[in-house]
C-alpha cells in the first residue's frame, strides 16, 4: 500500500478530521475548480481544432434490427442531403426539357419519380464503393472511423454482395428509360467507380465528383426528349459542376486536419486561405451558366427568380461558413443544397405557368 500523501490530500484529510463541517465546502470548491479547468481546456482545444466535436446523436436507423443497421449506415440513408445533391441536376433537366417540349404533367411526374428512386439507390451504391476503397483510411479520420466497414461491422465480402444488389436496383430503374438514356446512364459508372481513388492522386477529386453527380443534367433531358439538346444541357451540366466544387470543398474542410496526416488530397487543402474568394467565383460561374442554359431554353421570369434565390443562398452560405469549424462546414454544405432546390422550384414554376396557359 502506498502511504505517500500529496500536500492537497493531506490538507483535505486534516480539514475533514478537525472540522467536519468544512470538509464538504473544501471538496465542493476543489471539484468546482477542477471542472472549470477542464471546461476551459476543452473549449480551448476545440476552438484550436485539436479536439474533435462530440459524436453525433444516433439516428432513426437505430430503430432497425442490428443486422440491418450497418447496411443502412453504409448507404448514408440517414443523411439525405447527398441524395438530394445527386437528384437536383436531374430535376433541373427533366423540368426544363418538359418546358421546352410542353409535355403533359404526367411526363415530368413519371421521370421525377424514377430519377428520385434512382438517385437514392445510386447515391447509396456510390457510398458503398467509396467506403470499400477507403476502409483503412476511414479508420484514421475522426469523422469516418465509425463507418460500418471501418469499424468492422460488416466485411468487405458482405459489402460487395450488397453493392451487387444496389447496382441491380439501379439497373432496374435505368431500364425504364429509352435506349439512348440507358447507354448514356451506363457510361457514367466509370466516373463513379474511380472517384474514391482520385483523392489519393490529385488535389481535384471534387472535380471528378462534379462530373459524376451532375450526369443527371444530361440524362434527365434524354429521358424526356429521347436525346440530349446539348446546347442547353451542356451549360446546365457545367453550372452543376461548378456548384459541386463549391459544396464539396466546404464538405472537405471538415476533414482537412486528418487528411494531411493520412495523405488525402482535396480542393480544401489546395485552396487553403483563398477558399472563400475561389468558391465565390465558382458560385458566380455556376449561377451564370445555369441562367444561360435557361436563356437558351427560352425560360420565363419565374425560372430566373429561382436562380436569383439560389444565388442569394450561396452568397449567404459563403458569408457565414467558418472553414475551421466542423459543424459550420456541415451546415454550409447542407445550405448549398438549398441553392439546387431553388433552381428546381424556379424551373417547375415556369413549367406550371406555361402549361396553365398563362404563359402564352
Amino acid at each position: 500500500m502506498n502511504f505517500t500523501l500529496t500536500a492537497s490530500t493531506a490538507r483535505s484529510r486534516s480539514l475533514c478530521g478537525l472540522h467536519p463541517h468544512r470538509c464538504f465546502t473544501f471538496r465542493f470548491y476543489s471539484q468546482l475548480h477542477r471542472a472549470k479547468r477542464t471546461s476551459f481546456r476543452t473549449t480551448f482545444l476545440r476552438q484550436n481544432g485539436t479536439l474533435s466535436s462530440p459524436p453525433d446523436p444516433k439516428s432513426w436507423v437505430e430503430h432497425f434490427p442490428s443486422k440491418i443497421r450497418p447496411y443502412l449506415y453504409l448507404t448514408r440513408i440517414d443523411k439525405p442531403i447527398g441524395t438530394l445533391l445527386l437528384y437536383y441536376p436531374c430535376t433541373w433537366s427533366i423540368t426544363m426539357a418538359s418546358f421546352a417540349l410542353q409535355t403533359p404533367y404526367t411526363v415530368p411526374l413519371t421521370y421525377l419519380s424514377l430519377f428520385g428512386i434512382g438517385a437514392l439507390v445510386m447515391r447509396g451504391a456510390g457510398c458503398t464503393i467509396n467506403d470499400m476503397w477507403d476502409k483503412k483510411l476511414d479508420k484514421s479520420v475522426d469523422r469516418t472511423k465509425e463507418r460500418p466497414l471501418a469499424r468492422g461491422d460488416i466485411s468487405t465480402g458482405q459489402a460487395v454482395g450488397f453493392l451487387g444488389l444496389q447496382l441491380s436496383a439501379g439497373l432496374a430503374v435505368l431500364t425504364q428509360l429509352n435506349w439512348y438514356s440507358i447507354l448514356l446512364g451506363a457510361s457514367s459508372l466509370s466516373v463513379v467507380t474511380i472517384y474514391p481513388f482520385m483523392k489519393r492522386v490529385t488535389y481535384w477529386p471534387q472535380s471528378v465528383l462534379g462530373l459524376a453527380f451532375n450526369w443527371g443534367a444530361l440524362l434527365g433531358w434524354s429521358a424526356v426528349a429521347g436525346s440530349v439538346n446539348w446546347s442547353v444541357a451542356l451549360p446546365l451540366y457545367a453550372g452543376g459542376f461548378c456548384w459541386t466544387l463549391v459544396y464539396d470543398t466546404i464538405y472537405a474542410h471538415q476533414d482537412k486536419a486528418d487528411d494531411v496526416t493520412v495523405g488525402i488530397r482535396s480542393t480544401a487543402l489546395l485552396f487553403g486561405e483563398h477558399t472563400r474568394p475561389i468558391l465565390s467565383a465558382l458560385s458566380a460561374s455556376s449561377i451564370s451558366l445555369i441562367t444561360y442554359a435557361g436563356y437558351l431554353n427560352a425560360q420565363g421570369a419565374l425560372f430566373y427568380a429561382g436562380t436569383g434565390l439560389a444565388a442569394l443562398q450561396l452568397a449567404r452560405v459563403l458569408a457565414r461558413v467558418n472553414f475551421d469549424d466542423r459543424p459550420s462546414c456541415w451546415k454550409g454544405f447542407v445550405g448549398c443544397g438549398w441553392a439546387g432546390f431553388w433552381i428546381w422550384m424556379g424551373a417547375l414554376a415556369d413549367y406550371g405557368w406555361l402549361m396553365s396557359g398563362m404563359g402564352n
